[in-house]
């Protein structure tokens, strides 16, 4: 079943357009990764999957109905940033007992544990809050509310290593015993990689990719031989990438060969390697103009 559909939708503030013709549908029980660096429209794409906005042009369905003022959308979704914000009189066990009586499918027994896990004291108030420990509870409410559509925005803002670490290993094994549809973004792909089963990667207003992470890896290669062999066997390919360690030579290609190409490049005795996530993204995100050494030339 698709739970998320987007049929050109532009989302525009004044004069300025934030995302462009976007065109994609997410299926039921997906943990798919909205990725994408700074400021390119993240946050405004899954604020309008939740209907916190509405779109300027296009069609968004979210359960078969527009999301904006949508009560099926409300009632079956949850969207956690680090701007939620809950009234000053209610401690952390009211917030989470009020949850209990809002969300349908809320597990009480685990954000109870969730909360002693992570040292939070039941009385404490969410304002009084350091900002890691205001985004660690907002996440547990995340994880423990068992919504259908669960978004997290950037949920990690403030977290130590520890302790992101801890959160997404709790949300992975919580997503595998109640699997539904989880939106989570992010701009450090290496920290989520191992928990997604799709990518959808935001650039320049638009959908760069939209597929599973081993997709995205085999969009380029990593080849490592002697300049002269790596030059010889990607003429007229595209070289995103460069590393050079006295006469070690590694570089990142755009996956266009052919079957022999490869065939003829390992007779060679160049070393065919798959690349990392991370650097698949980079290369799809990185600036035309160069690098950063190109500051400093």
């Amino acid at each position: 079943m698709t739970v998320i559909e987007f049929h050109n939708v532009k989302k525009s503030f004044r004069s300025h357009n934030v995302l462009n013709d976007l065109n994609f549908k997410i299926e039921n029980g997906a943990l798919t990764g909205i990725i994408g660096r700074n400021g390119v429209g993240k946050s405004t794409l899954m604020k309008m999957i939740a209907g916190f906005i509405k779109e300027s042009s296009g069609k968004v369905q979210v359960f078969g109905e527009h999301p904006f003022n949508s009560l099926k959308v409300s009632a079956n979704s949850i969207f956690i940033d680090d701007a939620m914000n809950f009234p000053d009189a209610m401690t952390l066990q009211d917030i989470l007992h009020e949850c209990g009586r809002f969300y349908p499918d809320w597990d009480a027994e685990l954000a109870t544990r969730l909360l002693n896990y992570f040292g939070f004291h039941p009385q404490a108030r969410h304002r009084f809050l350091s900002k890691g420990k205001r985004s660690t509870f907002n996440a547990l409410i995340g994880i423990s509310s068992h919504c259908a559509l669960t978004i997290f925005d950037e949920p990690t803002t403030g977290m130590d290593a520890a302790v992101r670490k801890d959160f997404y290993r709790a949300l992975l094994k919580d997503y595998l015993a109640h699997p539904r549809t989880i939106l989570l973004s992010s701009h450090h792909v290496e920290e989520i990689e191992h928990l997604l089963e799709n990518i959808l990667l935001v650039h320049d207003g638009g959908i760069r990719f939209h597929g599973s992470i081993t997709e995205l890896q085999e969009m380029f290669l990593s080849l490592s031989g002697s300049s002269d062999k790596l030059a010889a066997h990607t003429n007229g390919k595209l070289v995103v990438d460069r590393f050079t360690a006295g006469p070690y030579h590694e570089w990142m290609v755009k996956n266009s060969f052919s079957d022999e190409e490869i065939k003829d490049m390992k007779s060679a005795g160049i070393r065919i390697t798959a690349v990392a996530a991370n650097d698949a993204y980079i290369a799809l995100t990185g600036q035309a103009k160069g690098g950063i050494d190109d500051v400093f030339k």
